[in-house]
């Protein structure tokens, strides 16, 4: 059977694009791992249309529901890789799975987001989940407001994370984790100007006190305490499944689209993380609606010759 559409990833942009192409009345399969970046989110207070916030598997699941409500499938797993069967529009794509299963598809959008890279130490979730450790600055940073704040990292990446906390807080401090600072020129002397304070010892231990006060003891034995610790080591896009089509990849290795979400791999689409951007809901949520107009107008033209109809406001 070839399917309209196969969705890789069952974040926030993937159910999104399943609630409108089984609204479309396309046959579309979500393939899904259950790694969802936003099923870490404890409560999101910037999303819309939630005054009180919402927890991030509280949102994956009523839009899990609502998908399938209108038809969308699901199935569990991961895609290893996927084939062109041809080299016309809408010939398709043969998607095989880690269990050795196979999906074809005319047309593939993937929403397979990203991972942040974060520090090694146990419990990580449970860190998470008690705002401990923190991942998204534009997210949160208007509920730290005047912390002490701690960002790891080492990079232009940590730097401006740094500079960006800035605007909460007076006291943001970088932890380097022992690795010299890779910054481009000037960027040290910015961060010394804002009074960001730069620590280069590794940390050895994170603790807290209270249920949420961070307490990290460095290498050299020097002990901070911070009411937040932000993560910023960077991130790894999911890009394996797509790797033998060789698409075009901007230089942190996510996707390059077009104004419509299809990358250079003509038939292949994509939302969320994995495209260079914003790392938000809201946006990967924009982006699938814009792909998913975008496949069922290409498959209106495909299917009946008609005109491929307006096109999908960005």
């Amino acid at each position: 059977m070839m399917l309209d559409c196969l969705v890789i990833g069952g974040g926030p942009a993937g159910l999104t694009a399943a609630i409108y192409l089984a609204r479309f009345r396309r046959s579309t399969l979500v393939v899904d791992a259950g790694e969802s970046r936003a099923a870490w989110i404890p409560v999101s207070h910037n999303h819309a249309g939630y005054p009180e916030g919402i927890r991030g598997k509280e949102l994956l699941g009523a839009m899990r529901q609502q998908a399938e409500r209108y038809g969308a499938d699901f199935r569990g797993g991961r895609v290893e890789s996927l084939e062109r069967l041809g080299t016309g529009d809408g010939d398709g794509f043969r998607a095989r799975l880690a269990d050795g299963g196979e999906i074809d598809a005319r047309f593939v959008l993937l929403a397979s987001g990203i991972v942040d890279l974060m520090p090694e130490m146990p419990a990580l979730y449970q860190a998470v989940q008690r705002g401990l450790i923190r991942l998204c600055p534009i997210c949160d940073a208007f509920e730290v407001i005047d912390h002490r704040i701690a960002v790891l990292g080492h990079g232009a990446h940590a730097a401006r994370e740094a500079l960006f906390m800035r605007t909460y807080s007076p006291n943001v401090t970088i932890l380097s984790l022992g690795i010299p600072p890779e910054l481009p020129e000037g960027e040290q002397a910015r961060l010394r100007d804002a009074g960001i304070r730069w620590l280069d010892s590794p940390v050895r231990e994170i603790g807290e006190e209270a249920g949420r006060v961070a307490v990290l003891t460095l290498e050299d034995g020097c002990v901070y305490s911070f009411d937040t610790v932000y993560s910023a080591l960077g991130i790894a896009p999911r890009r394996q499944p797509v790797l033998g089509l060789q698409p075009e990849f901007d230089e942190d290795g996510r996707l390059l689209v077009g104004d419509r979400l299809e990358t250079s791999v003509p038939g292949l689409f994509a939302a969320g993380d994995i495209v260079s951007g914003l790392n938000q809901i809201s946006v990967a949520m924009g982006q699938a609606a814009i792909a998913t107009t975008a496949i069922h107008n290409r498959l209106r033209a495909l299917q009946g010759g008609w005109s491929e109809g307006p096109a999908p406001r960005a």
